[in-house]
């Protein structure tokens, strides 16, 4: 699996950390089962008898070697393709130590195979450790897969009157302390995944801030420069429609002269807020993008509908005055409407250009008017 991508949300992230290392995790896995199984069969005292026990576990691990190795998640940062990826792969882990477990405790089982006692519960401590180790991040199947793995052999000696007493009491006081170190574990790894949650967090919200206007709460013009290029591109690659509107607020230096820049700020946020309640569609970006120029970018918006859109908002300023300290404040704006034309645009600051300049003509030609682009 690739590395962190750069843009991944924070509230992906705590999923698609634990797809990353459990992917990670279980790449070298089968490698150690095949090699362990190895070992056993050749130190066995006749390796070469019962060739079909052992052919046939080395086929059990083979296939879930390529299980494990070839089950990769998906490159898209999606929540319910992760934990389907997620649920998968714990059901792989899971039947892996069952058939491992299994295989352990036949090899003590059956009469004709004779196996070093002491090694296959070495590897039976060894392996339900590393599972602990290994798969911090959820305890209950990581705790049932120890288990799988833990008690078949445990149980094959005990019928068999082969353990000891000391061997199983410190068999059981290992497995209570595995527990512990399990839960530990798993908390720290917890702990670790929220501080890298709440730095991916903080970041948003540094990008977010960088990208909004402290005003109006809009976006600025650092989001204005990043966003018009990429849909601009976004539009001619899939021919479909892109509008702008640039708007200017008419003689605004009046209402800082007459009320002073504090009603002025109020007087913008109140501005943005008009915008707001016209320009309601989720597709649609609100932008302050000078002192009082604001710009309103609308993908798969046709330039008819634009301009209704705009036309409506002007009037509507006319029509309903903002409010500022319980006086009504008459205010107009100029507007520049136009859509991206790709046989003209040829770049992004030709197609502002054409919006602009509209603006400045409807400014010119006694402004609380409309123009569109030429």
């Amino acid at each position: 699996m690739p590395a962190e991508p750069p843009a991944i949300s924070s509230s992906c992230f705590p999923l698609w950390r634990e797809v990353n290392d459990v992917y990670i995790r279980s790449r070298f896995a089968g490698y150690y089962y095949l090699l362990t199984w190895a070992l056993l069969w050749l130190t066995s005292a006749q390796p070469w008898q019962n060739l079909w026990v052992w052919g046939g576990g080395s086929v059990v691990l083979l296939t879930f070697f390529f299980l494990r190795n070839f089950s990769r998640p998906c490159k898209q940062q999606v929540a319910a393709q992760l934990q389907h990826w997620l649920r998968l792969q714990w059901t792989i882990i899971l039947l892996h130590s069952l058939a491992w477990g299994l295989m352990l405790a036949g090899i003590l089982y059956h009469p004709d195979i004779v196996a070093s006692h002491f090694l296959v519960m070495l590897i039976v401590v060894v392996f339900s450790t590393a599972l602990a180790f290994t798969y911090p991040m959820r305890m209950l199947p990581c705790a049932l897969a120890i288990l799988l793995v833990y008690l078949p052999s445990n149980v094959v000696k005990y019928q068999q009157g082969t353990s000891e007493i000391g061997e199983s009491v410190a068999l059981a006081i290992y497995l209570g302390y595995l527990g512990l170190f399990l839960y530990r574990w798993n908390r720290e790894y917890r702990i670790g995944l929220k501080r890298e949650l709440r730095l991916i967090q903080h970041s948003e919200e540094l990008e977010e801030l960088s990208r909004t206007d402290a005003l109006t709460a809009l976006g600025n013009r650092l989001q204005f420069n990043s966003l018009l290029p990429s849909w601009q591109a976004n539009a001619r690659r899939q021919n479909s429609p892109l509008s702008l509107i640039l708007m200017d607020i008419d003689y605004f230096k009046q209402v800082n002269d007459r009320f002073g820049h504090s009603a002025g700020d109020l007087c913008l946020h109140a501005f943005a807020e008009r915008m707001r309640q016209v320009f309601r569609r989720d597709s649609d970006v609100l932008m302050r993008v000078g002192g009082e120029e604001f710009a309103v970018l609308m993908p798969n918006t046709p330039l008819e509908q634009a301009v209704q859109l705009a036309e409506h908002f002007r009037n509507d300023l006319v029509c309903h005055p903002l409010q500022l300290h319980d006086q009504a404040l008459p205010l107009t704006c100029s507007l520049g409407v136009g859509s991206y034309l790709p046989l003209s645009d040829d770049s992004t600051e030709s197609f502002y250009k054409r919006i602009d300049d509209a603006l400045y003509r409807a400014k010119a030609n006694g402004r609380n008017r409309l123009e569109l682009a030429e």
